[in-house]
């Protein structure tokens, strides 16, 4: 559970460094060349983009199972302590 935890946390700030470098890297193509076409800005923005939404859909995915998985815990222990109440 700790690690499905530390995914859902930080899934998304990896699709945010994702989308980060995707930019600077766009950035940087777009200084160094004497002439760029739009379509390969495009493409390396929507790079970006792809990376931040894998990074969201992968965090709530987590987060869900996350959540799931401590109400199944919960209720296991309460099962049990009702069980073994003297």
């Amino acid at each position: 559970m700790h690690l499905i935890g530390t995914i859902a946390g930080n899934t998304p700030y990896v699709g945010l460094l994702g989308t980060l470098l995707g930019i600077m890297m766009t950035f940087h193509t777009i200084s160094t060349s004497s002439h760029m076409e739009t379509e390969a800005i495009m493409v390396g923005l929507s790079l970006a983009l792809k990376a931040t939404a894998i990074g969201l859909v992968v965090a709530i995915i987590a987060v869900a199972l996350y959540n799931l998985l401590v109400r199944k815990a919960k209720d296991i222990l309460l099962q049990w302590d009702i069980r073994h109440e003297r």
